[in-house]
């Protein structure tokens, strides 16, 4: 039988994970050694981060400067996340919206609550689960502004690999 363009793009989701916050390497990793790690991370998603991506969002102020080349736990959980978002937002709109977390979560908090959400829905659009589990205690208009902003992500994702699929069908 042959499998059908749902089922060829569910596979790389069923068991996608982000790297909790704690989880994510904190020794300090080089600029080219951070794109890998994201780039790493985010494959499911056909996401890929370069050096030069990297550098622009220093440069922008989305995430601080590294110290002494090496980018930290924290610095990579922003660029996890500004990588997932780019796809959506513009870089203007992550900024604020970083802001606004900062304002209200410690980054630690915020990357992990990020992490859940973004595979809860992940599994809801690409039906490998019928409803969404509530992530978090509250109920507040930052996480409603992420959990839509991821909504949009997964459904962006979903497209862009079923159009992949059917190009490679015609």
């Amino acid at each position: 039988m042959e499998q059908t363009i749902t089922d060829a793009i569910k596979a790389p989701i069923k068991n996608f994970r982000l790297p909790r916050y704690e989880e994510i390497p904190d020794v300090g990793l080089y600029l080219e050694q951070t794109a890998y790690c994201l780039t790493e991370c985010l494959k499911p998603l056909d996401i890929a981060v370069t050096g030069s991506m990297i550098s622009n969002y220093v440069k922008r102020g989305l995430v601080k400067n590294p110290v002494k080349k090496l980018y930290d736990r924290e610095r990579i959980a922003y660029l996890l996340f500004i990588a997932v978002a780019k796809s959506v937002l513009s870089l203007e709109d992550i900024q604020l919206l970083i802001r606004v977390q900062q304002a209200v979560y410690a980054p630690e908090v915020a990357y992990n609550y990020f992490c859940c959400e973004l595979e809860n829905i992940l599994q809801v659009v690409f039906e490998l689960k019928d409803t969404l589990d509530e992530v978090g205690v509250e109920h507040t208009d930052e996480k409603m502004m992420l959990r839509n902003t991821i909504i949009t992500v997964a459904h962006k994702v979903y497209l862009d690999k079923s159009f992949a699929m059917v190009r490679e069908k015609l």
